[in-house]
């Protein structure tokens, strides 16, 4: 299922509406209380200061985190692209029936591999996954045969890499499935709506426009980190360069 934060610009927009509205509230605020003292204006400033020097933190370790799981899936990509070009070559350890069928399984498994990183609809990406799960079962079934036969340690190699193509899809899946923590940006969205409320309510002149540039600096922030988190969602996303490559060089003509 699709979430907001599978939609970068939906959660500029919301973050940058929010934020605004927040900023609104602390002047609305300023203007129905007493004025400000000198002595309560630099606690306050000392305040603001602090937090938001909490939420550039903040920022800073989620778009950390961000980078990692997108160069953790660029990995995994050419993990499995890897695995599967090892064991097209290894194919040629099994019995020359065998050899056949399993690269072309192979063939038809890289082709849903690069499908799966291509896709963004969700109905296209089930399709996939239950092609990928049958496509993976019939990969084992066709080393097993002779894993049974000639239980050899040339045998052995060719089981060996079968498990490897099928263990790095999984651990893919996984990175894939590895995103920010939903508290994280909980904690992120709070902290800028109290930022933004203390701005507005320590903001000495009335102009609207001027409580709408930190709102517009913290919501490029977010969608920055949304976009580069989403595997999908955002313009940022692992192009499977080396499984492209790999169906280059095992296509038949």
């Amino acid at each position: 299922m699709t979430s907001i934060l599978d939609l970068p610009i939906a959660v500029f927009a919301l973050a940058l509406v929010t934020q605004w509205i927040a900023a609104l509230t602390g002047d609305y605020l300023r203007r129905r209380a007493r004025p400000v003292r000198k002595e309560e204006r630099e606690d306050i400033d000392a305040v603001q200061t602090g937090v938001l020097t909490l939420l550039a933190l903040l920022i800073g370790f989620s778009f950390a985190m961000a980078v990692t799981r997108y160069d953790l899936r660029k990995t995994y990509e050419e993990a499995e692209a890897n695995a599967i070009g090892t064991e097209y070559v290894r194919a040629d350890l099994l019995p020359a029936n065998d050899t056949t069928s399993v690269r072309e399984l192979l063939r038809t498994y890289l082709n849903q591999r690069i499908l799966f990183y291509q896709t963004r609809d969700q109905r296209q990406i089930d399709a996939i996954e239950a092609d990928t799960a049958r496509l993976q079962a019939a990969l084992w079934s066709a080393v097993l045969p002779a894993a049974k036969t000639q239980p050899t340690p040339v045998v052995a190699l060719a089981v060996a890499g079968m498990n490897d193509v099928l263990n790095s899809q999984a651990r893919t899946r996984g990175a894939w499935w590895n995103r920010i923590p939903v508290a994280a940006w909980t904690l992120m969205v709070l902290i800028a709506i109290a930022c933004n409320v203390m701005l507005g309510y320590n903001e000495r002149r009335r102009r609207a426009v001027l409580l709408l540039v930190l709102p517009v600096i913290i919501s490029i922030s977010f969608l920055l980190i949304a976009d580069i988190d989403s595997p999908r969602g955002g313009l940022i996303r692992v192009v499977p360069e080396n499984l492209l490559s790999l169906a280059q060089s095992v296509s038949t003509p």
